[in-house]
């Protein structure tokens, strides 16, 4: 792939992933912006890319664009960011917001989408992270198949519809159960017990789900309906409304699928 010119629009915990991921594969980043200065120079000093913390002082000359923004910041900001940048290729990284969100005034139209959870303070491996890639000719979308092939070897064409749907799935398959792991820990801090012991269990979990569909692999007594275990977690739940309605409408769930 022929060296081009990439600019950063974001500077969070995706952006901070891939930027950081381009560099140890010597993809050169000209520019990091972010409106919040501390982010951008760390993140231009990781990648030995300059930073700007305004919109407007955005080079105008590059090949790519990454906007990795959340999606009403992208929105809101569309103006400034396409301004002047008429032949440049633009791409997002958001997994709900189509390709179309680009206006007709953006020649090239792009997604670039790894499907990971990330934080700034862990590095993840894009090996075989899924990237979905997306544009609206089939030059961009070679450019950016090459591209997303330097720093992994899972890269797909889809669809902003099914990408929305992939999304969807993620939304379930992570954000949610992370959650459900902040409700375990909530509950054994009442008790002084560390979330560590859920540890074994989880990663068991997780090791079955590459082997069982998850539907197979489940367990516990929403499965064959318990209602004397499952009434007397309710009861222990007392003091927690909120997470008893959890408990109900995730059991039912459990056992009507």
């Amino acid at each position: 792939m022929k060296e081009n010119k990439i600019v950063f629009i974001g500077a969070g915990n995706l952006a901070t992933n891939l930027a950081e991921a381009f560099h140890d594969r010597h993809i050169k980043i000209a520019q990091i912006y972010s409106r919040t200065e501390d982010s951008a120079k760390t993140l231009a000093k990781a990648v030995e890319a300059d930073y700007t913390t305004e919109l407007e002082s955005v080079i105008n000359d590059a090949d790519i664009y990454i906007v990795a923004l959340k999606d009403d910041a992208l929105v809101e900001l569309m103006p400034q960011i396409i301004a002047g940048k008429e032949n440049a290729l633009m791409a997002h990284t958001s997994g709900s917001l189509p390709l179309n969100v680009w206006p007709d005034s953006v020649k090239r139209k792009g997604v670039f989408y790894p499907l990971q959870t990330f934080s700034k303070q862990r590095k993840v491996d894009f090996l075989n992270i899924p990237t979905f890639i997306e544009s609206n000719n089939s030059a961009d979308n070679q450019l950016l198949k090459e591209l997303a092939s330097c720093v992994t070897n899972n890269v797909s064409e889809l669809s902003s519809e099914k990408r929305r749907q992939i999304h969807l799935a993620a939304v379930f398959a992570c954000n949610f159960t992370n959650h459900m792991y902040a409700l375990a820990e909530k509950l054994l801090q009442q008790y002084g017990m560390p979330f560590s012991y859920m540890l074994p269990l989880i990663e068991e979990t997780e090791r079955k789900a590459q082997v069982l569909s998850p539907k197979e692999a489940q367990t516990g007594p929403a499965v064959r309906y318990d209602e004397k275990i499952i009434n007397k977690h309710l009861e222990l739940l007392s003091n927690e409304p909120e997470m008893q309605e959890i408990y109900k409408l995730i059991s039912k769930s459990i056992h009507k699928l």
